[in-house]
């Protein structure tokens, strides 16, 4: 399936593009503006340059979509294709999802989020998927309003750091 550079939007003056490289830090804009939000300011280690590398370089990783109000950016999404192994399809991951504080309400979170589910659907894929903090009220109330079920039974698991390292370290490869 062919993504359109930009599409507008059923919301006038409402459109969505896919980022390109000159974007870059736009994207880590909205990153650091997430992350303010989130209380997390102090886990970004994100950079131009590794963005770059993520979203654009040889091996690109995750894609980003910016919503933009009369050319104004206001949100964006960041995501990447997941694999469901009960579904045996693929789907998308939705990393970030973040609308500035001044455009939330006006519908562009939803139609940002009903762009990846337009994505996955035409796609052949089998689900869209992202995680929401539990103390964050708005956003699950946003979110179970589009339908969305709170998999309240399942825990994210996270290695980083030195903890990650310790494990890639008890392997060892036999020849």
């Amino acid at each position: 399936m062919t993504i359109p550079d930009s599409i507008d939007t059923p919301i006038e003056g409402f459109r969505i593009r896919c980022a390109g490289l000159e974007d870059v830090p736009l994207v880590l804009h909205f990153i650091r503006k997430l992350a303010e939000y989130e209380k997390l300011t102090h886990e970004v280690e994100a950079t131009e340059e590794k963005l770059a590398q993520h979203l654009f370089g040889q091996e690109k990783t995750a894609e980003v979509v910016i919503g933009f109000y009369h050319d104004l950016p206001v949100g964006f999404a960041l995501y990447f294709k997941s694999f469901s192994t009960f579904l045996a399809r693929p789907g998308i991951y939705l990393e970030d999802l973040y609308v500035l504080e001044d455009h939330r309400g006006k519908g562009f979170g939803t139609m940002l989020l009903a762009y990846l589910a337009r994505l996955v659907v035409d796609g052949g894929m089998g689900r869209l998927e992202w995680s929401v903090l539990d103390w964050n009220k708005p956003s699950i109330r946003f979110y179970k309003s589009l339908g969305a079920r709170l998999k309240e039974e399942w825990i994210v698991n996270r290695l980083t750091g030195d903890e990650l390292v310790r494990l890639a370290e008890s392997f060892e490869a036999s020849d």
